[in-house]
């Protein structure tokens, strides 16, 4: 009797944490992830910027050998 006690309580327990988990889950970004974002994406196009940068430097080597 007292282990079906305490599987009763195990899965209530266990529901409560689900459903603690699906409220946690908020899809409103607030203003540090929009920063952390917009950090990423300045990241980016920087990396970017570098790259194509760096094709130009070897396409243009690679002219001057010509």
């Amino acid at each position: 009797m007292r282990t079906e006690l305490l599987k009763k309580l195990a899965m209530a327990m266990l529901v409560g944490f689900m459903a603690f988990g699906v409220v946690a889950c908020n899809n409103d970004e607030g203003p540090a992830e929009e920063a952390g974002e917009s950090v990423d994406n300045a990241v980016d196009n920087a990396g970017d910027a570098m790259e194509d940068a760096g094709n130009d430097m070897q396409d243009q080597a690679e002219d001057a050998q010509n």
